[in-house]
């Protein structure tokens, strides 16, 4: 799923009580994305780095860094959660804890929407090297539905917002 998408839903479905509760769920479903491509994407618009992208089509993995490889792994693991939660848990940070689920639904998610000739979920790594053949986010009755399913996330979010303040 694209990184945008997954910050929607991590903020309508676990942020929905203020604006920083938004924001740090919303960060939460970009972060998987952004701290595994970000520094790539950094680093290749400061000139370090090339986009290893051809013309017309999708980059080759092979012409991608490892360090994104790397950094994919830990950030679409569910393992890897499981042990940030159990932190957090442990800290006593359990009124936090549920502004994380943005991450764990991040992974749920590229789980079927990811094919295995690009970028597959390792959501049990570092444990197994098991991932789905999922069916491209980009493809039409994927990407479609996922917009119509945020419009109305979003507006009933929004409808009972003002139903509550007494708006009419």
């Amino acid at each position: 799923m694209d990184t945008l998408s997954h910050g929607l839903y991590g903020g309508v479905l676990f942020g929905r009580k203020n604006r920083r509760n938004f924001l740090i769920a919303f960060l939460f479903g970009v972060g998987p994305d952004i701290l595994s491509f970000g520094p790539y994407f950094v680093l290749a618009l400061l000139g370090v780095q090339t986009f290893a992208r051809e013309a017309g089509g999708r980059p080759d993995p092979a012409l991608i860094p490892s360090f994104v490889h790397g950094a994919y792994n830990v950030t679409h693991s569910l393992i890897i959660y499981a042990v940030f939660f159990a932190v957090l848990y442990a800290l006593g940070k359990r009124s936090f804890a549920h502004l994380t689920f943005g991450w764990p639904l991040h992974i749920l998610v590229d789980m079927p929407t990811h094919a295995r000739a690009f970028f597959p979920t390792p959501f049990l790594w570092p444990l197994f090297d098991v991932q789905i053949d999922g069916i491209p986010w980009s493809t039409p009755w994927i990407f479609f539905p996922n917009v119509v399913l945020l419009i109305v996330l979003y507006s009933a979010w929004w409808l009972s917002r003002r139903r509550r303040r007494g708006v009419q």
